[in-house]
């Protein structure tokens, strides 16, 4: 286990909420994503996805360094995980979404960030045996429909119409390493919480700076303006710093099955800023859409994980 934050107060209160810590970071991750595609042609993934990390590096650097040096040992022995960790979970997750941003819509992305448990729950089965139980089961599936009915404006039959390219491919795919991610997150070393993020966001950074410098190297680079300075300011602090350590705390107090339908709150938050933002009106579908998923992460959530499959 992730050993304790000494803190009190509202911090204290704060760090043992998981499902309150899990909706924050499905609530930063959403305007991730509308932003990354916002912004796309004046930041370059791979430029976006260095800074992200390397700025969350040097946040977090003065407050878990004495943490760090005392947790250096046992990082070490467990180098292996922690670059798997680093690299599923930092570099190739983010480098793959923002470039599937590049080509695909936010309603797309959106879309697909919906089957983000089904990635995490076909892991944990695949490295630990560990199945979801027939109450997280039925609660993913309640969640998705809830998704699928904001989306597609209480229409399914829309979904037929859905075309998906290359980055839809892309973004899938970050969706896949990020399930891996997840499921190997309980199997991290027992070290301080900032200890780990620290060092998996700095090894993330450093993972991904060949593609900045290939990038560079063949003229993609990104333009300075307000809006590339805000987008980076947000990424850095919302849905790289505070996520993460929201999301692997979650996970330490919940597990990764019962953290994953989490995913589904992502377009939830989508819609609510469309709604609150861009002047889109609240209707009976977004209504139905919000009970299925509010229930689904309900039911999944309070369910105990079943015993691993007999190999």
């Amino acid at each position: 286990m992730t050993q304790p934050v000494r803190a009190s107060g509202p911090i204290t209160w704060l760090y043992n909420q998981p499902y309150l810590l899990l909706s924050l970071t499905s609530l930063f991750w959403a305007g991730n994503i509308v932003l990354g595609r916002f912004v796309a042609g004046q930041v370059p993934p791979m430029t976006l996805s260095c800074i992200r990390w390397s700025g969350s590096f040097l946040l977090l650097l003065p407050f878990a360094w004495p943490h760090l040096k005392r947790d250096w040992p046992v990082l070490m022995r467990s180098l292996p995980l922690m670059i798997v960790l680093s690299a599923t979970g930092f570099a190739a997750n983010n480098a793959l979404s923002y470039a599937g941003l590049q080509y695909t819509e936010a309603l797309n992305a959106l879309l697909i960030q919906s089957s983000g448990p089904l990635f995490v729950a076909m892991w944990a089965l695949i490295l630990f045996g560990v199945r979801l139980t027939p109450g997280q089961a039925l609660g993913i599936t309640l969640s998705l429909l809830g998704v699928l009915t904001i989306i597609l404006r209480g229409d399914l039959t829309a979904l037929a119409s859905i075309k998906f390219n290359i980055g839809d491919l892309m973004f899938a795919g970050a969706l896949l390493v990020f399930g891996l991610y997840s499921a190997l997150m309980p199997k991290r070393p027992a070290v301080h919480l900032l200890s780990l993020i620290t060092f998996t966001t700095g090894c993330g950074a450093l993972l991904l700076l060949p593609f900045l410098l290939w990038e560079v190297s063949i003229g993609y680079t990104l333009k300075p303006n307000l809006l590339t300075a805000a987008t980076l300011v947000y990424v850095v602090i919302f849905p790289s710093l505070l996520a993460y350590l929201f999301f692997n705390r979650g996970i330490a107090l919940i597990g990764p099955n019962r953290a994953a339908p989490y995913f589904h709150l992502v377009p939830v938050f989508g819609s609510v800023m469309a709604i609150a933002l861009l002047g889109e009106k609240l209707r009976l579908f977004h209504i139905i859409g919000y009970a299925l998923v509010l229930g689904g992460i309900a039911m999944a959530s309070r369910q105990g994980s079943a015993r691993p499959a007999a190999k």
